[in-house]
């Protein structure tokens, strides 16, 4: 269920006359204050369902694929979720609204800073390393008579093109805080 639903539901659930915080319940909830007191106030959002970027049901299945991208320890970066946002809702969503979708899935995502990359790793992140790397591997692949199928990735870490400091990336919270996500990262470390 919603959090707002849920908390809408949980200020219904008191005694008449019971007073209450909105802002108390808010926290409880993870919710927005104001939106909370509006819902339960039963003002409606003077923007509608069809006015907005993306639809709900379009926020929830992004909230999906982050987790799903969180299990792969592949989280995605803002401007990863602005692309995939722009591409669900048809048309460019801006860095504001990734910043608002965040606050409105609280209890469901969480944006953290990675780890940089290890300094062993930048050193070797050059253009020419990388010419002379494949130029060895075409050659020992046509030496050897090595056939695409039996070829295999078996480098678990990868490089960070053009990064070298801290990455916000934005994981499934519930899995960030189990922290078996949380080297999801390029971080040089030798596991």
């Amino acid at each position: 269920m919603d959090p707002i639903q849920e908390a809408i539901k949980y200020i219904e659930s008191r005694e008449p006359g019971d007073n209450f915080s909105y802002n108390k319940v808010a926290a409880q909830f993870g919710v927005e204050r104001s939106t909370l007191a509006r819902r339960h106030q039963g003002v409606h959002d003077r923007r509608g369902v069809s006015q907005r970027s993306l639809h709900p049901e379009h926020e929830a299945e992004l909230v999906r694929y982050i987790k799903t991208l969180t299990e792969r320890r592949l989280p995605p970066t803002k401007v990863m979720i602005q692309r995939f946002a722009s591409q669900l809702a048809g048309k460019p969503v801006s860095e504001s609204w990734v910043s608002r979708f965040l606050r409105r899935h609280p209890n469901s995502i969480i944006s953290r800073s990675g780890k940089a990359m290890a300094k062993e790793r930048t050193k070797a992140d050059s253009g020419a390393k990388y010419n002379l790397y494949f130029k060895l591997l075409h050659e020992k692949i046509e030496e050897y008579n090595v056939q695409p199928i039996h070829i295999f990735n078996m480098d678990e870490k990868g490089f960070q093109l053009g990064r070298v400091g801290r990455t916000n990336r934005v994981f499934d919270k519930k899995l960030y805080e189990s922290k078996g996500v949380r080297q999801a990262l390029e971080d040089g470390s030798s596991e």
